[in-house]
């Protein structure tokens, strides 16, 4: 409350990695996608009980650990009075999960669609959804509406 702030406008309209709430809703975006994408290629892929065993990539294993502890995030920024822990943590998520995204365009085994292999496509999708979850959890503490898709 008694340090300064420096609100630069130019960033906030910026459509980049160096705004943060571009870059959260992003992410959330963009696995909304991914999650529509899928159940237009393979309808009903959704309803395999996935088999998180399948997921070994250090991307996804990094993502999911960071999943893990966004309870625990909101009850210590919310002790601490440091609600901007939650803002860091959802960019960092975000973060993750643009890196694995990236990461697929390079390497077709890593994206998240794998049409011959339904069972590690299904434990992929669990992933995105977990992260979606939490996106919109995490904006919703921050009273922000996650966007379903961007343009």
């Amino acid at each position: 409350n008694d340090a300064p702030l420096d609100f630069d406008l130019a960033k906030v309209m910026e459509q980049s990695r160096d705004n943060p709430v571009f870059y959260v809703q992003y992410a959330h975006a963009r696995a909304r996608s991914v999650l529509r994408l899928a159940e237009e290629q393979s309808p009903g892929i959704a309803q395999i009980k996935p088999d998180l065993h399948r997921l070994t990539d250090s991307g996804e294993l990094a993502l999911i650990k960071l999943m893990a502890g966004w309870p625990r995030l909101v009850e210590s920024a919310a002790e601490a009075h440091e609600p901007h822990r939650i803002a860091f943590y959802l960019y960092d998520l975000a973060a993750a999960f643009h890196a694995l995204w990236n990461r697929g365009k390079e390497d077709a085994g890593l994206r998240f669609l794998l049409t011959e292999d339904p069972a590690l496509t299904s434990a992929r999708l669990a992933m995105v959804r977990a992260m979606t979850v939490t996106i919109a959890s995490g904006r919703g503490v921050c009273g922000v509406e996650p966007v379903e898709e961007m343009r």
